[in-house]
């Protein structure tokens, strides 16, 4: 069925490449925070592809992968759940700690630590049902136990109950926004927890259309038209790996990339 799909998409390609679907699968800070600007600029190119959004967990992205339901999946880490895939490394991305105006830790001068924050109730992301968690093995390599009360798939619900008291949010640096400052105050954990890479990625065995290379090439620039297609000639992760290596990816942040006095 896969092989029919791929020649339908073939037939596609030689008749017309301004129309289709593309269906993606992702988690919520990328559909919320970072996709919003490429699928307008998508939208602008391309206003008869039809575009289909689904969010998710990791799990549920591999789960949607592994059906042929998407074309493809933007996700962080967890690369054990796509071993089928062929992963292209898109941004970095840090932490931070976000916190009412007034906390002790809006206060706090010099540098944030693992054990300020062990000190206090925390609100963060759901952890991974799979493997080890990067947040707890941060605050487990400096013997410390993370007092997690809350979490959630959704920055905005983690920073609504910052708001309401109810602990320190520990979020995506992309989440946030300008208005955040009205009465919010982000604190910088830069070397608290590990930088987190945001990768595409499609199936090998995919026949990727033009909208789709300029797509990828929208969400990451260093993925060029050009680059895409010397990358489907390659047979395995290691040899995309190697192409890509020399390529210094950027670190997105939120608004005006600033933060508090604990920075």
């Amino acid at each position: 069925m896969r092989e029919t799909e791929n020649i339908r998409s073939l037939a596609s390609d030689l008749s017309s490449e301004q129309e289709g679907t593309l269906s993606i699968a992702t988690t919520h800070t990328q559909a919320r925070y970072v996709l919003p600007e490429v699928v307008q600029a998508f939208r602008a190119r391309y206003p008869k592809v039809n575009l289909e959004l689904h969010q998710g967990t990791s799990e549920q992205i591999a789960e949607l992968v592994a059906s042929n339901s998407v074309d493809f999946a933007i996700a962080t880490g967890a690369y054990d759940l796509f071993p089928d895939l062929v992963l292209l490394p898109c941004y970095h991305w840090e932490r931070i700690v976000v916190v009412p105006k007034g906390h002790a830790l809006a206060a706090k001068q010099g540098k944030l630590s693992l054990k300020d924050l062990s000190a206090f109730p925390l609100v963060t992301y759901v952890f991974s049902l799979t493997g080890e968690s990067s947040f707890k093995n941060s605050f487990n390599e400096k013997d410390l136990e993370p007092d997690v009360v809350f979490t959630a798939r959704d920055a905005d619900i983690i920073k609504t109950y910052v708001r309401m008291g109810m602990g320190v949010g520990v979020v995506a640096a992309m989440a946030w926004e300008c208005n955040d400052k009205e009465d919010l105050v982000a604190l910088d954990a830069h070397g608290l927890f590990p930088q987190s890479t945001t990768w595409i990625g499609f199936r090998r065995d995919t026949v990727l259309r033009g909208y789709m290379l300029e797509f990828a090439e929208l969400l990451a620039p260093h993925l060029s038209l050009e680059i895409t297609r010397k990358i489907g000639d390659l047979e395995t992760q290691a040899e995309v790996d190697a192409l890509l290596a020399p390529i210094v990816l950027p670190v997105r942040g939120g608004c005006n990339e600033e933060f508090g006095s604990a920075a």
